[in-house]
């Protein structure tokens, strides 16, 4: 699903919402069952290490840690101990970063920081992937690949997505369109986009 709209739209806060990263006035949102502002921060936080990703604008790559180690880092955070260095190759593999494992954020192009953000996202299969305006920090050309390759991963991973975009194109990928307007939903639509 796409949630598309102006700028001060609400579109980041209706994410920060569903991701229960931000706590409503009224209203409640389920995640898995789970009604999330029913749940204290911790218990909010473990919920969604266990189910969600999160591609951001900026990045939020942990500086201090190489392209590896920021994408072995919810695997890790989750206690997972099997194969964590093995899986998180792999899947800066996929994202065509196999050769700057030891590379700092600092070093990295915008493209290829993007690129190791969602290995990070996608490395530990989440159920559900919130995606901030994931290009808006890079060029044309760079956030098509990026996009193209985000769609990609998102499809072999059978998670579902929602993309907050301003990039009408991107969203006419998604099978829903959510139209914010000064905090309301403006339109619902459903796209036919094939499989």
């Amino acid at each position: 699903m796409a949630i598309v709209g102006a700028s001060g739209s609400g579109k980041s806060t209706l994410l920060g919402l569903l991701a229960g990263l931000d706590l409503p006035s009224t209203g409640s949102v389920r995640l898995h069952g789970q009604d999330l502002f029913r749940l204290d921060e911790d218990q909010r936080a473990a919920l969604r290490g266990r189910h969600v990703g999160f591609v951001f604008q900026s990045f939020q790559l942990v500086g201090h840690l190489t392209a590896l180690e920021n994408v072995m880092l919810p695997l890790e955070l989750r206690g997972e101990t099997d194969h964590v260095r093995e899986r998180a190759v792999d899947m800066l593999e996929r994202v065509g970063l196999g050769q700057r494992l030891s590379h700092y954020p600092r070093t990295l192009s915008g493209g290829e920081q993007q690129r190791v953000a969602l290995a990070r996202a996608f490395v530990a299969r989440p159920d559900i992937l919130f995606a901030d305006e994931p290009t808006g920090s890079l060029d044309t050309a760079t956030g098509e690949a990026v996009i193209a390759l985000m769609f990609e991963l998102n499809r072999d991973a059978g998670s579902t997505l929602v993309l907050v975009t301003h990039d009408r194109s991107v969203a006419a990928r998604c099978g829903r369109i959510l139209t914010i307007e000064a905090g309301r939903v403006a339109s619902d639509e459903f796209m036919d986009v094939g499989v």
